[in-house]
């Protein structure tokens, strides 16, 4: 099969120069970034206290958003065996059995760990608040304020077969229990750039999402020469282009990154998507459109 241009698209000064606004590709934890952002419009509405602890758990909304709650990730052998089995998606309950979730790896607030179970727990709490399914509250919340009407909830294989790269092997995409998105890299920018311009959330809740927990420096084959973590957002700096703030993301066959660059000429944001498992490609990419490479 012939190899498709990686689909991209980057702001500068809030203009769109160059993207992809027809492909439909699949965001993938990109959709953390939206789901702490509808959090935040719906603390802003006092529809939700991010201080407040999720259902009978011992940690707060807060601690989710930050993956300091101390849950454990979703995936592991048997987790990724059943999806490369074709297996019948888990309910959130025999999720939950098989990870063990209740045996926290950390007691919540001393530590970080990266959680998809703790995302699904936000988009259970977002569409709780919002009394309404994720693809209807992120539309209201999030895509609509920005005038973005392209991206979706995927939430058959059909859906997910309507991307750039189909869905050769059938996946579902409720294996994604946060949600996953598809859409196009020009409203993967436009979304990012409404949301660090201020034009999504109000300036407390952009400040909060930027609190970052520190995790390090240089990630082998990736652009980051530093890494942290806020509510939804992947902070740290990439080298030349500085300040870096977005979400990568991965899934069977294709990987994701959406970054804005505070230091740099414009404040670009640039997106890109593309086939492999290696997230390191698309980070580079939008760290070289970011510098006009």
């Amino acid at each position: 099969m012939p190899q498709l241009p990686m689909p991209t698209a980057i702001i500068r000064d809030g203009t769109v120069l160059e993207g992809d606004s027809e492909s439909l590709v699949p965001w993938w934890s990109i959709a953390k970034s939206v789901l702490a952002a509808a959090a935040m419009r719906l603390s802003e509405a006092r529809a939700l206290d991010l201080e407040a602890r999720f259902e009978d758990w011992p940690f707060t909304i807060r601690q989710l958003l930050h993956n300091t709650s101390g849950l454990a990730d979703s995936g592991g052998p048997v987790y990724h065996r059943a999806v490369a089995d074709g297996d019948p998606v888990w309910s959130v309950e025999e999720l939950l059995a098989r990870r063990n979730a209740r045996m926290l790896i950390f007691a919540p607030g001393t530590d970080w760990a990266y959680s998809n179970i703790g995302y699904l727990f936000v988009r259970r709490t977002v569409e709780r608040a919002a009394g309404a399914d994720l693809d209807t509250a992120l539309r209201a919340l999030v895509f609509e304020p920005l005038g973005l009407s392209g991206t979706r909830v995927a939430s058959t294989p059909e859906d997910l077969a309507e991307t750039v790269w189909g869905n050769p092997t059938g996946y579902d995409p409720r294996w994604v229990y946060h949600g996953l998105l598809i859409g196009p890299p020009t409203d993967a920018v436009r979304f990012l750039a409404g949301l660090l311009s201020g034009r999504l959330v109000s300036a407390a809740s952009l400040e909060a999402m930027l609190s970052q927990y520190r995790l390090g420096g240089a990630l082998p084959g990736r652009p980051w020469t530093e890494t942290g973590y806020g509510l939804g957002l992947m902070i740290g700096a990439a080298g030349d282009a500085g300040r870096t703030i977005g979400h990568s993301g991965g899934g069977p066959g294709a990987v994701s990154a959406v970054y804005g660059f505070p230091d740099l000429p414009g404040r670009p944001v640039a997106a890109a998507f593309a086939r492999g498992t290696d997230e390191g490609v698309t980070e580079h990419e939008v760290v070289r459109l970011a510098l006009g490479g």
